[in-house]
């Protein structure tokens, strides 16, 4: 299974910076012995409240972040390890997430329902 981290290149903050590829280079490299892929992507459509995330994973709920901050780092590389182990596809503890545990914004099943 592959785990992706979306990182959005275009979020613009109040003061015009786009920390996106930054701090996708600075958690690809804190992610890089976790087996979780890190991402850059042109838009997650969270514009009104940068920085966003998403993660993703065949059969695995898939999660919708916005409100990050460049120094968020830290948090966002726990998040990903909690994603990376979370059985059954679901985070059921953020609290090793820190303040992203707040930045939730959005979550989608991993399974379609049957007929």
């Amino acid at each position: 299974m592959t785990e992706i981290v979306f990182i959005c290149a275009t979020c613009q903050m109040p003061d015009g910076a786009k920390p996106g590829p930054a701090f996708a280079k600075d958690l690809a490299q804190k992610l890089s012995s976790a087996g979780v892929t890190v991402q850059l992507v042109d838009c997650l459509n969270m514009c009104d409240a940068p920085l966003s995330l998403a993660l993703r994973a065949p059969g695995k709920t898939a999660y919708l972040f916005s409100d990050l901050r460049p120094d968020d780092i830290e948090d966002a590389a726990a998040l990903a390890r909690l994603y990376k182990d979370a059985k059954g596809g679901e985070i059921t503890d953020a609290r090793p997430a820190g303040r992203l545990r707040h930045c939730l914004v959005g979550r989608i099943p991993s399974d379609l329902p049957s007929k």
